[in-house]
């Protein structure tokens, strides 16, 4: 059995047209490449969807759906249908993906703790774990650290992927590196507070003094390091 399948990050509600197409297409190429003929026949598809947006999945699971309005009972039949079957991510819990110990459910794992520091740390160990414990380890961890070294790109994670060759043997050096990037964004977050917090201050400060009516835009913007812009602006809003 073959297989068609699709990664999504977003709703597409034209999908079950794509994978008419697709699944179309697959059909041709055997054809042309020879590998079956008409009369041998032609192998059967299991079209798959793996889902990992935020939005609910609202597409169709079947182009018949599609059609509107649904033609009357004498044309049903001349209908075009293909039914993919759909892996909807987010509507796994944590706890369902720790009671399936595949590295699928691992991966799922990681896709949903990427914006929890500590929790992908915990996500990586657990997959970490599956891989060992997977009787075709070796290939399965060559799959899987290639596909988080393009994950953790995609999030900007600055880990030195170039020495990630393998999650079994490198996972001490991820796991530090994740600690490394964990922390950098913590002191940067703490700097922008403080930066957020010394704007606010200055904006109070022009807002003061543009309240007293005794000073100019220019004169303002001198004593605050503002620009005239930024005092004209406040000045516009108005002041509490």
């Amino acid at each position: 059995m073959d297989g068609a399948h699709l990664f999504q990050s977003s709703v597409d509600r034209t999908m079950p047209i794509r994978l008419m197409h697709y699944v179309a297409c697959f059909y041709s190429e055997l054809l042309k490449q020879k590998v079956t003929t008409p009369r041998l026949g032609l192998p059967p598809v299991f079209p798959v969807v793996l889902y990992n947006g935020l939005d609910r999945w609202a597409a169709p699971l079947d182009v018949y759906r599609m059609i509107a309005p649904e033609p009357p009972s004498f044309l049903q039949v001349y209908q075009p249908h293909l039914r993919y079957y759909l892996v909807d991510e987010g509507r796994y819990t944590d706890q369902e993906l720790g009671l399936v110990q595949t590295p699928l459910s691992g991966v799922f794992s990681v896709e949903k703790a990427s914006k929890d520091r500590r929790s992908l740390q915990q996500a990586v160990d657990r997959i970490v774990a599956i891989i060992q414990a997977d009787p075709n380890k070796n290939r399965i961890d060559t799959i899987i650290t290639r596909w988080l070294k393009r994950h953790l790109q995609r999030l900007g994670a600055e880990v030195d992927l170039d020495r990630l060759n393998s999650l079994v043997e490198d996972k001490d050096m991820l796991a530090e590196n994740l600690r490394t990037w964990a922390e950098k964004e913590r002191q940067e977050g703490r700097q922008e507070g403080r930066q957020e917090g010394e704007q606010r201050g200055i904006e109070k400060t022009a807002r003061n003094l543009i309240k007293l009516g005794v000073l100019s835009d220019e004169q303002i913007a001198e004593a605050t390091g503002l620009t005239v812009a930024d005092v004209e602006g406040l000045r516009e809003q108005g002041t509490p």
